[in-house]
This record gives structure tokens, C-alpha cells and sequence, in this order.
């Protein structure tokens, strides 16, 4: 009898070397395919007898006898498992090379069924495939009906699993698309003024949140915040902040009065350990003049036409900590050429691999070299140098948004 198509080093089988490895079950009934299973041995008489128990069982099945031969039947066809010996030619009872084997398989895939035989069976043998990733452990010579019951039940779990993952995973999309609705998908025109904005979360959820929003033909809205902590907890606390502050831009509050509100409203959300920073400013176009109150945020740079620049200072206490903390707001003139920089301390703070932040110093030493730039060049510029200088590893999410008063 022949089985397979040698496209992984298949062999020849008879009769007589079936009945020396089968312990039970020399008829077992006919049932529906149920799995795909690449099974490792490398003696022939072994996979000949395992190829004809699954097959009996409704498994199809594709049968290496060398270990290097699993990695490549991993790599050009899918498997619903894995069983295989975990000694070869080169460690015949030690099973090392069986379980380097399982090691490669497992950081693979996570959730690949992957059962693992031995006929010099021991415990710690046992204990360290385990450890390693294997997800069940069966002795030679082994039992038919505990092998295939054991093999459908590792099957099932695998399923449930990957329905459970694609189900969080779908979860986590529709999660994004929210979240990403909250930003801005288009920044409004302000007149005199050329705005751009980018963020660069760090997982697929972030706690960065910002806007740019006309409250009237003379006024626009300008936030940014930082929610502590990363992935869905900070995401969802952001989703609250911005639900809040929206209907509050609508009301035309001051700044220190839209983070007094906006700071009661996160004090009742937010559990002990998490907080926001938040910077919110309102732009009078008509007289260039920018009242701000910063609540804990990093503070925004002013960059001058002239060279000068100017740190827009912390006013106020984060928001979500204290509920009756009084905010301050402040005013500051923008001249023709200056460039107004927000950011998340996620830009400044990404470090390359000696740990070495890209810092505020070199984001305001480009900022003045480049003032002549659109703003959305600048924001490119800026996110596109941090990202250098990490190797694009982030720490964590980064925003920015760059306002600049056009030359008239």
C-alpha cells in the first residue's frame, strides 16, 4: 500500500509492520473529514499506523519523518494540528531535538493543537514539553481511542479558541472605528491661519485625543489631551472625555471654565489611578489672540517669526483627580509667521535603543528651522523625525497639531 504523494519524504507501508506498532480498534467506522493533522515520526511504520488510524476517523493527514520537514509543511499548508514524536536520529532518548521542535512550532502559532509521543516517556520530559507549548503528551505505545479522543478534544478547545480570538478581534476593529471617530477625520478651515494635525497610537486603541472645532465665524476651538495609561482602558476613558467636551465647545465657555466642567464630569468617571492631562484654547481670528488653560499638559511651544519662542505653561491640575480645583486660563498675541506646536508627551519622550528620549529641545530646534513650512509639512516633518529616532518603536501613543498665522 502506498500512502501520500512524497512531497515531504513519504514512504511505503504493509500489513506486517502496521500490526506491530496498533494496539486496538482494527476497524474503526468511516466518518466525516474532521481535521487536517501533520504528524512527525521518524520511523515509517509509526506514521503508516497513524495515517491509517486518523484516516479511519474521518482526519486527513500529511506525514514527515524529519523535523526540518515540519517547519516546511507548516509554511506551505494549513494544519488543524500537529502530532508528533519528540525523538530523532540525532537525540534518540533525551528528546532535545523534539523539543526545540515544539518551541519553533509553538512561537509559530499560539494555538496550534500540538501533540507531542515518546516511547522513552518521563515526567520531566512530559513536564517540559508542556512548558514549552505542547498541548497534550501520549506515550508509546499508545491506545487508539484515547489518541483520537484526546486529538478531537484539542481540536474543539483550538476552535473555540480561534472563534473567541476572531470574535475579540472584530470586537477590537469596530472599537477602532469608533475610536477613530472620535478625531477629526478633516480639520476646518480657520481664517489667517494654516492647521494641520497626526497622531500615531501606540496598539490599535489609544488614549490620545484632539480636536480643532469652529465655534463661530471668529472663534475656534483648539484641545488636546492625554489620557494615562495605554490600549482600551485609556481609549475608553478618551471616548468619555470626548463625549464630554463637545457639547461644552457648542456652550462657548471660557477656558478655565470648560476644564473646571469638563474636570467634575471626569472626577465622576475616572477610577483613582487614571487621570488626563488637557490643554484647551479658544483663537480669536479676528484679533489673533489665543486664550488657553493647560490642566497638566505637556506645555505647547510658540514658536515666533523671529526666532524667539514661548512655553505655554501648565495653569491647572489634570483633569479626573480633583473635583474642585480652580483653573486658570491666559492670553497670548500671534503674530504674522508664528507657529503654535501641541503635542502628547509621546513625542518627546520616544527613546531609541540607548533609552535616550528624542526630548523638547530637539523638537523646538526643527520647529525654528522650518518655520517657512505649510503646517502639514511641519506635522509630517516632526512625527517622521521622532519615528526616526525611535526606529518607529514608540513607547507610547504620540499626537501633534501645528497652527500657523499666514503671511498677508
Amino acid at each position: 500500500m502506498h500512502y501520500g504523494d512524497g512531497k515531504f519524504g513519504r514512504y511505503h507501508a504493509t500489513p506486517s509492520n502496521m500490526q506491530a506498532i496498533t494496539m486496538s480498534d482494527k476497524q474503526q467506522p468511516v466518518v466525516p473529514a474532521t481535521g487536517h493533522i501533520l504528524i512527525a515520526d521518524d520511523q515509517e511504520q509509526v506514521l503508516v499506523a497513524l495515517e491509517m488510524l486518523l484516516h479511519g476517523y474521518g482526519f486527513s493527514t500529511t506525514a514527515v519523518t524529519h523535523p526540518a520537514n515540519v517547519i516546511h509543511a507548516l509554511e506551505t499548508e494549513p494544519f488543524d494540528g500537529v502530532l508528533m514524536d519528540l525523538n530523532y536520529t540525532r537525540d534518540t532518548v533525551g528528546g532535545g531535538e523534539g523539543l526545540e521542535l515544539v518551541s519553533q512550532i509553538r512561537s509559530r502559532d499560539g494555538l496550534l493543537p500540538l501533540m507531542v509521543m515518546t516511547a522513552w516517556s518521563s515526567v520531566d520530559l512530559a513536564v517540559e514539553a508542556m512548558r514549552r507549548g505542547a498541548s497534550d503528551f501520549l506515550q508509546k505505545p499508545w491506545d487508539n481511542r484515547e489518541l483520537v479522543q484526546k486529538l478531537r478534544e484539542q481540536l474543539s478547545r483550538a476552535d473555540k479558541q480561534r472563534r473567541r480570538q476572531r470574535l475579540c478581534e472584530q470586537e477590537m476593529q469596530e472599537a477602532r472605528a469608533i475610536h477613530d471617530g472620535a478625531l477629526p477625520k478633516k480639520l476646518p478651515a480657520v481664517p489667517g491661519y494654516d492647521v494641520a494635525a497626526l497622531t500615531q497610537p501606540l496598539h490599535l486603541l489609544g488614549g490620545d485625543y484632539y480636536t480643532v472645532a469652529r465655534i463661530d465665524d471668529r472663534h475656534t476651538a483648539i484641545c488636546i489631551a492625554d489620557v494615562a495609561g495605554k490600549g482600551l482602558p485609556a481609549a475608553l476613558l478618551m471616548s468619555s472625555m470626548q463625549a464630554a467636551t463637545r457639547p461644552l465647545i457648542e456652550q462657548k465657555m471660557a477656558p478655565r471654565e470648560l476644564c473646571a466642567r469638563l474636570n467634575r464630569i471626569l472626577c465622576d468617571l475616572t477610577p483613582v489611578d487614571k487621570f488626563a492631562s488637557f490643554f484647551y484654547a479658544v483663537l480669536d481670528s479676528r484679533e489673533n489672540r489665543l486664550t488657553y488653560c493647560n490642566a497638566g499638559h505637556s506645555p505647547p511651544w510658540l514658536m515666533h517669526s523671529d526666532g524667539r519662542a514661548t512655553e505655554l505653561e501648565s495653569t491647572g491640575a489634570v483633569l479626573g483627580q480633583f473635583p474642585h480645583w480652580t483653573f486658570e486660563q491666559r492670553s497670548l498675541q500671534i503674530a504674522n509667521g508664528d507657529v503654535l506646536l501641541l503635542f502628547t508627551d509621546g513625542l518627546v519622550e520616544a527613546s531609541n535603543a540607548d533609552e535616550h528620549p528624542f526630548g523638547e529641545c530637539r523638537l523646538v530646534r526643527i520647529m525654528s528651522k522650518n518655520l517657512t513650512r505649510t503646517a502639514d509639512d511641519l506635522v509630517r516633518l516632526l512625527l517622521g523625525s521622532v519615528a526616526e529616532h525611535c526606529e518607529r518603536h514608540f513607547q507610547d501613543d504620540a499626537s501633534l497639531i501645528v497652527l500657523k498665522r499666514s503671511e498677508r
